[in-house]
């Protein structure tokens, strides 16, 4: 097969298959392929792109609903009594199987625990099929994810330790939002952490100091709008009275369209599909997407679209789920036809994150 060929193969259409789209992830529900076996450890985040995915697609009714809240349900830890709730762990969501293996015949843990990142894909799922949250036990997750919070007013996602950045802050108050709970976090902590993670150029950094990313960047700024700390539409009214410097990362969110019309990370890196939401759904929490050059983003998804389904990271290679959902994501945001609305602080549909 010659380059031509293969780039026909990959992205040979003008337009967004959207059935395509969702008979790919049709098949990522019944079964993942064996590359996805060293996810493992992450599998309901991986059923987290699959459900919001065929949801965004309008294509949710392939899903067998009362299945799926019983499959997430299982994945949730549960403490022996109620004293156990003040034993330090975390009652949130495992990520797979495999990581609620019990100890060993020494009492050594060998699974992950009951992890950040999860629950809030697990929560996301939930919401996504119409499960009703408040008649869940949500106190006990609440309460429990207290014992993640440090005093820096970071998150680590797990309560024997791990990273603290403004991934695991967003996980947390994603959680807080989607349960009508925020008894789980002390949101004063939380925002002085966020606000010293802008940096200099207007960016933020997963930690404070740190290279600003677009990724971090997305976390800080959802954060704070589900946090209720800053308003919708904020570019259009007076930013003089915003708890960041508006004008200085609108800048640096702006000089991420590279040339291809697609968006980078970081300064010197190349266009990746994924950042066409990371990017581009904080330009919508701001009030910004006017800002963006729709066309030239399009027609770089588009060179990212495979030819069976999914999207990959850069033009002309193969899909991933990981990329395929924000390329869905992406499409959202610029509302192509055919395709739900997206609520862009919650990474999920506008009408899972109301309850419709």
């Amino acid at each position: 097969m010659n380059s031509t060929e293969e780039e026909e193969e990959c992205c040979g259409f003008e337009m967004m298959q959207k059935d395509v789209h969702a008979t790919f992830l049709e098949l990522m529900y019944y079964l993942l392929p064996s590359p996805y076996e060293t996810q493992e450890i992450n599998h309901l985040t991986l059923a987290y792109f699959v459900i919001s995915g065929l949801d965004i697609l309008n294509s949710l009714h392939s899903v067998a609903k009362d299945a799926v809240v019983s499959w997430v349900l299982s994945f949730q830890a549960h403490p022996g009594a109620k004293a156990d709730l003040n034993d330090g762990q975390f009652y949130g969501f495992h990520g797979s199987k495999t990581s609620q293996f019990p100890p060993d015949k020494n009492g050594v843990l060998i699974h992950n625990n009951s992890h950040l990142a999860s629950t809030y894909c697990g929560i996301a799922i939930l919401k996504i099929v119409g499960y009703e949250l408040s008649n869940h036990d949500s106190e006990t997750i609440v309460s429990s994810m207290r014992n993640l919070q440090q005093p820096d007013g970071s998150f680590i996602p797990i309560h024997t330790g791990g990273e603290t950045d403004l991934r695991f802050v967003y996980c947390a108050a994603a959680v807080c939002f989607m349960l009508n709970n925020w008894s789980g976090m002390d949101k004063e902590k939380a925002k002085d952490y966020i606000l010293r993670c802008q940096s200099y150029d207007g960016g933020f950094g997963l930690v404070p100091g740190a290279e600003s990313h677009g990724g971090a960047t997305y976390c800080a700024i959802a954060s704070l709008r589900l946090m209720g700390l800053i308003e919708d539409n904020i570019l259009p009214s007076s930013a003089s009275s915003s708890l960041i410097d508006v004008p200085l990362l609108l800048d640096w969110i702006l000089q991420r369209q590279g040339t291809d019309g697609g968006f980078q990370g970081r300064p010197n890196k190349s266009s990746d599909t994924c950042y066409a939401f990371w990017i581009g759904a904080v330009l919508r929490i701001l009030g910004g997407s006017n800002f963006v050059d729709h066309k030239a983003l399009r027609g770089f998804l588009l060179s990212c679209q495979y030819k069976y389904g999914g999207f990959s990271k850069f033009p002309g290679e193969y899909p991933d789920l990981y990329h395929s959902f924000y390329g869905f994501t992406a499409f959202s945001l610029l509302e192509e036809s055919g395709l739900k609305s997206l609520c862009s602080q919650l990474g999920i549909t506008e009408n899972a994150a109301m309850g419709l």
